[in-house]
């Protein structure tokens, strides 16, 4: 006898309940509850929910995503999220170190959760770097840090089997600002300090990556039979550097011993015409992405991007995401 398991990743965009926030949290509700059913999902890796305080102060929480989650199947599940400690939620909340305002990363599960852990660093020191276009000049170089965090989760399924789920967010291609380069926050003085700035983007999001990359490794060598899932908003597609660090494909290492350790991407079994995440000016893009070990792959059975009907970033306002969601599904034994 199998079952299933269902992994899905989705980037809420910004989930938040601010009176100054529109769409109101109301309306955004009303249209992604009906994404996260479709989902159905056994193992749910969100990006991008937002943290607030509740009425008397005190340490910010995920109030937005509560209401969200409020009569949904996953209202009860497990839940791990960054700049928190594993299951916490607001009530009785004295462990935990308190949501950030903006963009965070949680893991939710069916399954019970056996560990769990954030790294930013953790396992890749912050670089140092002195911008050439900086006004005035940094002196010394200064440390270059990631915008987020990475979270995983250790789950444990029926049978004795554990799961491991890497929740990612990676830094997007935009230009990181460059000391008194910038007239305000969307015109830059001159295009060498648009450029450092993109430079310094790419070296936040392919130090991410490797972080990742690292961590998976980790995970190899203690059990080289892990079942690995990489998820989220990767802010690339197949052939960029950050999922390209991650897979550790034989074709890049130039070594098949090492082929046990490469990552799969399953959107590559999605058809070319429906495989986008993102609309980006009419620019089709897949920019989230489930990757698995060898091992679950084994497991695999179908993938599936829900993105009929997905509106375009630059110009829809409305309450639902701009992400597609994703879910890959596997069948594992029972017991």
């Amino acid at each position: 006898m199998t079952q299933n398991l269902r992994i899905a990743t989705f980037n809420l965009e910004s989930l938040d309940d601010r009176a100054d926030v529109l769409p109101p949290l109301a309306d955004r509700i009303a249209a992604l509850r009906p994404r996260l059913a479709r989902l159905a999902a056994d193992v749910l890796c969100l990006q991008e929910v937002n943290g607030q305080r509740p009425p008397g102060g005190g340490l910010r929480c995920l109030l937005a995503l509560e209401r969200l989650l409020e009569g949904t199947r996953y209202a009860d599940f497990h839940m791990v999220s960054s700049q928190r400690v594993s299951g916490a939620r607001c009530e009785n909340d004295t462990a935990a170190r308190g949501a950030d305002a903006v963009h965070n990363l949680v893991i939710l599960s069916r399954y019970p959760v056996q560990a769990s852990r954030e790294l930013r660093h953790d396992l890749v020191d912050r670089p140092l770097y002195r911008p050439v276009t900086a006004k005035p000049k940094a002196r010394p170089a200064q440390p270059v840090e990631w915008d987020r965090p990475i979270l995983q989760a250790t789950l444990a399924l029926p049978g004795g089997r554990l799961l491991h789920v890497i929740n990612v967010h990676l830094r997007a291609p935009l230009a990181a600002p460059v000391a008194g380069q910038k007239r305000d926050s969307s015109t830059w003085r001159s295009i060498a300090g648009w450029a450092e700035g993109f430079f310094l983007a790419t070296l936040k999001r392919a130090g991410q990556a490797l972080e990742v990359r690292l961590l998976v490794d980790e995970l190899f060598a203690a059990d080289p039979q892990a079942l690995i899932a990489v998820c989220g908003d990767f802010n690339a597609e197949e052939r960029q550097t950050p999922l390209r660090t991650i897979r550790g494909d034989v074709a890049d290492t130039g070594n098949p011993a090492l082929g046990g350790g490469a990552l799969v991407p399953l959107d590559r079994a999605v058809p070319e015409s429906r495989r986008y995440s993102v609309l980006h000016g009419g620019r089709k893009e897949m920019l989230d992405h489930v990757l698995v070990s060898q091992a679950l792959f084994a497991r695999y059975q179908h993938v599936e991007v829900h993105n009929e009907g997905l509106a375009d970033e630059l110009t829809d306002a409305g309450p639902d995401s701009h992400h597609a969601p994703l879910v890959a599904v596997f069948d594992l034994p029972n017991g």
